[in-house]
């Protein structure tokens, strides 16, 4: 996410190394690197100057402190532009409405369908909302289907009238429903097209006009750059939403559209969707995002997405199996799974200020623990509850049964022993939680 664009920001950086002070010479030249990243970004030019503009202005008139060099200070005013030219603070969704109406609009293709069943899993999960999902793509019978499949997985009903095809009429029986159900919130899934057209827009503003929404969510694919900007501009023109919405952020994206769709149509970035697993959804903070552009992590999202997935009374047993040198196999493979449920491994360490840069040119798939589980399941129980067991023979025997290289098992139980260590040394500090997912990991898998 964003790579391209973060080196790019680096470099023109470094071009103040080792200047003593920002002057009209020296901060010009950065400026201009600046602006070329985010118009190879897909930033539209227009802002792209303004932008820079705002920056040099601001660099000229500060005074660089002995303790802070110009490229320090640089990094500092470009991370406060970047995250106020995102919106500079996240917007909540209004729920305050009973039920709390939500349409969500956008092109096929777009990622509305598979949103929808995320935003559903987060009220329900995050917010305690009891929601109804509103199967609204009557074109497509796939869409209906889909939604369907979502609503089993999170547990959330779904409203549809297959044979129906009067769109309004559905969401207003959809609406009846749900105040009879105590349905708290209604997600209404529209249909979208290929590209913008007049049939789609008058539809979903005639949805629109008949259920007087709380919220309009405007779903649009990050990947697009640009173009995802102008789409943004003529449904808003139409439909006047009050959010957007940018799914696949952990694709190939160069980021033009998370820095200028705010911008031009002057409505918030409310959430970022990232893959297909239903938990993978978060609210949209520009401060964080503009740390993560110029490589400084994320670690208050690691720490929020660490505890969604964190069992506080798992945690207890774990930590008391640490104080007492009793951490085992079993329990790693606990936080492993802890670890899974958190998202995509590689984004995950991004997150950790200075990591993002270390692991750039590292293949770390999702699938990254699948051979350290292989291990621990090829191991017996007692094994599992005992390590101090397994001795050459056994880790033989353990390679043979994961279908892994004898060096590969002796080399996971060299950096099993080194963080039971770690564990050991920590617990002299008393009141530290242990219980936390993760510790000791990164190098425990991926490939250069």
């Amino acid at each position: 996410m964003f790579d391209n664009l973060s080196e790019r920001l680096d470099s023109a950086f470094k071009l103040l190394k080792g200047e003593g002070r920002i002057s009209e010479i020296n901060v010009a030249t950065t400026v201009k690197e600046i602006r070329r990243a985010l118009v190879d970004a897909d930033v539209n030019y227009k802002i792209a100057k303004e932008f820079t503009d705002k920056v040099k202005d601001k660099a000229l008139g500060e005074k660089v402190l002995t303790a802070v060099s110009p490229g320090q200070l640089m990094v500092k005013i470009v991370k406060d532009e970047l995250a106020e030219l995102m919106g500079g603070t996240e917007v909540e969704l209004d729920l305050s409405s009973k039920p709390t109406i939500i349409l969500i609009a956008g092109l096929q293709g777009s990622g509305k369908t598979t949103f929808s069943g995320k935003l559903a899993n987060y009220l329900h999960s995050k917010k305690h909302k009891k929601p109804l999902l509103v199967a609204g793509d009557v074109y497509r019978p796939a869409a209906i289907n889909q939604l369907h499949v979502l609503g089993e997985q999170i547990k959330v009903p779904v409203y549809s009238e297959p044979e129906n095809k009067d769109v309004v009429q559905i969401a207003l029986n959809a609406i009846a429903k749900a105040k009879q159900d105590g349905n708290g919130v209604v997600i209404i899934d529209t249909a979208g097209r290929l590209a913008v057209d007049e049939a789609m827009m008058t539809e979903v503003a005639n949805i629109k006009a008949a259920v007087n929404p709380s919220e309009i969510l405007f779903v649009v694919d990050s990947m697009t750059g640009q173009d995802a900007v102008n789409t943004a501009k003529a449904f808003n023109d139409r439909l006047d939403f009050t959010g957007v919405v940018l799914t696949k952020l952990d694709g190939d994206t160069r980021g033009g559209a998370a820095l200028s769709i705010k911008y031009t149509v002057d409505k918030p970035i409310k959430f970022v969707s990232m893959g297909e697993k239903l938990d993978t959804l978060d609210v949209f903070y520009p401060e964080r995002m503009a740390q993560r552009i110029l490589g400084m992590g994320d670690i208050i999202s690691l720490v929020e997405r660490a505890q969604d997935q964190f069992d506080e009374e798992e945690a207890k047993k774990i930590e008391k199996k640490i104080r007492a040198n009793k951490f085992d196999f079993e329990d790693f493979k606990t936080q492993l799974g802890q670890i899974k449920k958190m998202g995509n491994i590689k984004d995950l360490l991004a997150m950790i200020p200075g990591v993002g840069k270390a692991i750039k040119d590292i293949d770390i798939s999702d699938d990254a623990f699948k051979g350290i589980e292989a291990m621990i399941d090829s191991m017996t129980p007692a094994e599992r509850r005992n390590p101090d067991i397994i001795t050459p023979a056994r880790r033989k025997r353990i390679a043979t049964g994961a279908g892994k290289d004898i060096s590969e098992m002796n080399a996971f139980m060299k950096q099993f022993e080194q963080m039971r260590n770690m564990m050991k040394q920590m617990n002299k500090f008393k009141g530290m939680g242990m219980g936390m997912p993760g510790m000791g990991m990164p190098n425990m898998f991926g490939k250069r």
